[in-house]
């Protein structure tokens, strides 16, 4: 089973489908699972921030998220969202397939190893290199701007960068800005199952040279939003040859 987080404004995806409430010993995921099929591939459906987008990202349940996917019997996540870019090479309207994170939130559950076992994992590489690469072919099957690897920063939100954090982030090497890969990729990762992040450009940040104006939340959902049909096309595309990997 393949596993597919929804971001802002990517709140349904699957047609003919069942809905499925997962009790977790972390409380509620974001909503109920929605679980079908595609090209004979089953899927387990979940907008991270619930369908009515009640959850900001620092209130997620993403332990309750993660634990929900494995339990349903999913090997692999493929999780879109929306970033702001860092550099003006990744312009809004493109998409990224990132291959590092940096992580700058606080105060979140972030693992499953709360003792008294003690384990570390091993996070060198967030993100599994096959998925990535089958993720770059379905958006360039798909024909749209994508660019090969970026480092994605998680700020804590829910508001924006400010001009000076921006630019640091820039000026650090960092090319792009998120609020929830962290933890919901090394939770995932926690539980055994390979991650692949599918980033929409939605904006330029605030501290990026000769882009001055700030973002804004209705900027994001609205270019987030032009972008959804095709997203869907790529998520859709990269289904089949994940579940190939589990063959």
């Amino acid at each position: 089973m393949i596993g597919v987080y929804g971001g802002t404004g990517f709140y349904k995806f699957l047609d003919n489908a069942q809905e499925r409430a997962v009790d977790t010993p972390y409380g509620d995921p974001s909503d109920r699972f929605t679980v079908g099929t595609l090209d004979d591939v089953e899927v387990a459906f979940l907008p991270r921030h619930g369908r009515d987008h009640r959850y900001p990202p620092h209130r997620i349940p993403y332990r309750a998220n993660a634990w929900a996917m494995r339990d349903l019997g999913v090997t692999s996540i493929i999780g879109p969202c929306a970033v702001g870019s860092l550099v003006g090479d990744y312009a809004p309207g493109h998409f990224v397939i990132p291959d590092q994170l940096v992580d700058r939130t606080w105060g979140r559950d972030h693992t499953f190893a709360d003792g008294p076992e003690v384990r570390h994992m091993s996070f060198a590489d967030p993100y599994s290199e096959p998925h990535r690469q089958a993720a770059l072919a379905a958006c360039r099957e798909a024909g749209v701007t994508v660019h090969d690897g970026g480092t994605n920063v998680i700020i804590q939100g829910p508001r924006f960068s400010m001009r000076a954090e921006s630019h640091w982030f820039a000026q650090s090497g960092f090319h792009l800005v998120n609020m929830t890969q962290i933890p919901e990729v090394p939770l995932a990762r926690e539980q055994g199952l390979d991650y692949v992040n599918i980033a929409v450009v939605t904006d330029y940040d605030a501290g990026v040279e000769g882009h001055p104006a700030p973002v804004t939340h209705d900027m994001v959902l609205e270019r987030f939003r032009a972008s959804l049909c095709v997203l869907r096309d790529i998520v859709r595309r990269l289904i089949p040859r994940l579940a190939e990997f589990d063959q």
